[in-house]
């Protein structure tokens, strides 16, 4: 893989790349990854690994190395069949209908850091949030709706102070509207794909800051290319906004 921007490097280190990982200061900081089709489809029959490929593997795998815990959806996690993983997975759901008998929780490593995490309410059914205590820590955030700062407090008092957020666009979206993205790593795959496929973000559109208000701008981190692949690091700033002459 060669670095394009913001200097020519061939080949580049890929750890040493995104070892450059984003900073909040009161909470764990939020590196986002997602792929999408140039024409911005995030999945192909339901899966982004339709869009996926070598260079893409590559570059999931060093950002997973680099984070101490991933965040997803649980719909995501149902329809990428999570497996366990060396890094902690915290599956974000309302309901906490989860399937228990998956390898996510079965083969994942009980009593040790690796332990599952079940992100949800205090509204979620006793049944399952008993069988999530059997094979899980569970994190309850919110009533009935899932609270994302409050889950990236209670990560971070665990000791997780840089999350990897793998989606889907719908908790993507939601973490965005909160201010909660710390940095944007987009896979861009060399395929079009058309139909109704979400985007990066998915939900209501993101309202723009009150006067005086924080406002946030991305910033190209780096760019990187492969086999037609292009991977874009967008780094948040953010600063207040000028309020309005009296």
């Amino acid at each position: 893989m060669r670095q394009l921007l913001p200097d020519v490097v061939d080949p580049v280190d890929l750890t040493a790349l995104y070892g450059d990982v984003p900073a909040a200061s009161s909470r764990p900081a939020v590196r986002l990854n997602m792929i999408a089709s140039i024409d911005g489809a995030t999945e192909v029959a339901g899966k982004s690994g339709g869009l996926g490929g070598k260079p893409d593997s590559e570059v999931f795998h060093v950002l997973r190395s680099l984070a101490k815990v991933i965040l997803v959806a649980a719909g995501t996690a149902r329809s990428e069949r999570y497996g366990p993983s060396r890094t902690p997975i915290a599956i974000v759901t309302r309901s906490c209908a989860l399937d228990w008998d998956s390898a996510l929780f079965t083969e994942a490593p009980q009593g040790a850091a690796a332990r599952p995490i079940v992100v949800t309410v205090a509204a979620a059914p006793r049944e399952e949030l008993s069988r999530a205590r059997a094979v899980a820590d569970v994190v309850v955030a919110g009533e009935r709706d899932v609270d994302l700062a409050a889950t990236l407090h209670a990560l971070g008092e665990r000791g997780f102070d840089a999350v990897l957020c793998e989606g889907g666009p719908t908790l993507n979206g939601q973490l965005a509207a909160a201010g909660l993205i710390d940095e944007l790593c987009l896979s861009v795959s060399p395929m079009v794909v058309g139909g109704g496929a979400k985007r990066v973000l998915a939900g209501p559109s993101l309202a723009p800051p009150a006067e005086g208000g924080e406002r946030t701008d991305w910033r190209l981190r780096s760019l990187c290319e492969q086999d037609g692949f292009l991977f874009l690091r967008y780094r948040a700033e953010r600063s207040a906004g000028t309020a309005a002459p009296a």
